[in-house]
């Protein structure tokens, strides 16, 4: 049975079975009250701070409880107007139920203001009457972005009509119910969307570490001929199916719309294995998706990229791998076995002995305090004379995250980056998507020429 999520603190107002126009006349009240008491007895009341509304529609209550944090801890750092809508809430015979929550945030450099959080729960489909829901509670002059946590319903004229009061509608195709089809109709909203209409995917937010470390790789002057050089792409994807490989699809298609190619043809094979042909000039290429076993990742979830070519005579080779696979122990006594670092993979050990490092001149600089007060002896007086700071158990947990980039070019030695991945944030990745308005050019380019290569599969 689905239960009822319970704000972490008390409502300031809370109504059962009420139109919106009474909860907009307690929100007036509860703005009124904070500007009085900010003001005080000698002041002017101080105009409200808001720089947009954020809506978010939950079909659950895990997705419920997830808008709230994440909204919360939005509004804490942006002026913002908050609303959560519960679709399909267990209202029995109720029109809406209500809750206003707020908290006040204070700046060093700047008036306080408050941070408030709409809850609303409704019976039926949200977008079946979601513009007369917000309509009315909407800020004037400041964007208000539509944050769908489930599946929108793509395709129903409700939807549409429902984003006309929106100025951006912000997915995540990660967790669509149906993957394949959904990011199909996605796709095709940026076709009858209104101008003003932004569309912003989280799992974007989440492949930039992946995009980062691709052009990084043709960003020197000397190496940008090799973009008119790739000749195959591979992309490794957790799980089978073609609903996975909506990540697979967003790299390839980002590239292929930067660079101007052109689909000719895609077909999938069994097991999960996709190889499409891309036209450039007078050139081809080849991509190949292929499903890789890894409990460790979300189904969809990018395993590793592989872009391979030649130019001008120079072959090269970018590949940027996810928690590469890690090689057994070493039996011999070695270097890697007495300074274990928690998994033998080169990437672990490079991030072992980076901590080692920062850690041996922490000890270097505080070595004379360190021996006495560990000692009581004066400093300098039988101190050690090589004091060591093995690597032993340093890999922290989160440093398993790890992006491995291995570049070849020619004859020349393999060169070798690790980055270690910051833990998935979801007000984070919502942000990050925010600051550029969800009019961003390049993923709706990008998502075009993903949809183009999904309809093949």
């Amino acid at each position: 049975m689905t239960s009822t999520v319970k704000p972490d603190v008390s409502p300031e107002w809370h109504g059962e079975d009420v139109m919106i126009r009474d909860v907009l006349d307690a929100l007036t009240q509860i703005r009124d009250k904070f500007a009085r008491a900010e003001a005080g007895d000698d002041e002017h009341i101080h105009p409200r701070n808001c720089v947009m509304t954020l809506i978010g529609v939950a079909p659950s209550e895990a997705h419920e409880e997830l808008a709230r944090r994440t909204t919360l801890t939005i509004g804490t750092q942006h002026p913002a107007q908050a609303i959560v809508i519960r679709e399909e809430a267990p209202i029995r015979g109720r029109h809406l139920d209500a809750w206003i929550t707020s908290e006040v945030r204070r700046s060093e450099v700047a008036c306080a203001w408050q941070c408030e959080i709409i809850t609303l729960h409704v019976h039926g489909r949200a977008a079946e009457h979601l513009a007369e829901l917000v309509d009315p509670l909407l800020v004037s002059g400041v964007p208000t972005y539509l944050w769908w946590l489930g599946t929108p319903p793509f395709g129903k004229k409700e939807l549409v009509d429902a984003l006309r009061v929106c100025d951006g509608l912000v997915v995540d195709s990660a967790r669509f119910e149906e993957p394949y089809n959904s990011f199909r109709r996605m796709a095709a909203l940026l076709k009858v969307a209104h101008h003003r209409l932004g569309i912003a995917d989280v799992q974007w937010a989440r492949l930039r570490p992946w995009r980062e470390s691709i052009a990084q790789f043709f960003t020197p002057v000397e190496r940008r001929g090799f973009l008119s050089g790739i000749s195959e792409i591979g992309v490794d994807y957790a799980g089978q199916g073609r609903g996975n490989r909506i990540a697979a699809a967003l790299i390839t298609g980002w590239i292929a719309a930067a660079l101007g190619w052109k689909l000719k043809r895609a077909a999938a094979g069994t097991g999960g294995v996709v190889v499409a042909h891309y036209e450039a000039g007078n050139r081809f290429i080849e991509v190949d998706f292929r499903p890789v076993a890894k409990d460790h990742l979300a189904s969809g979830e990018v395993s590793a990229v592989r872009i391979g070519g030649a130019s001008q005579g120079t072959t090269f080779r970018l590949s940027v791998q996810h928690d590469p696979v890690r090689r057994p122990a070493l039996s011999e006594p070695a270097y890697r076995s007495l300074h274990h670092a928690g998994g033998e993979d080169d990437a672990g050990m490079e991030l072992a002995e980076r901590r080692a490092e920062w850690h041996r001149d922490v000890l270097h600089e505080n070595l004379d305090s360190l021996h006495h007060t560990a000692t009581g002896d004066p400093p300098g007086e039988s101190r050690p004379k090589r004091p060591r700071v093995l690597t032993t158990e340093r890999r922290r947990p989160d440093s398993t995250r790890v992006l491995l980039t291995m570049i070849e070019i020619g004859d020349g030695a393999p060169l070798r980056h690790v980055q270690q991945m910051e833990p998935e944030d979801e007000p984070a990745l919502l942000l990050d998507l925010l600051s550029t308005g969800t009019h961003d050019d390049v993923y709706n380019r990008s998502l075009a020429a993903a949809s183009e290569l999904v309809d093949k599969f």
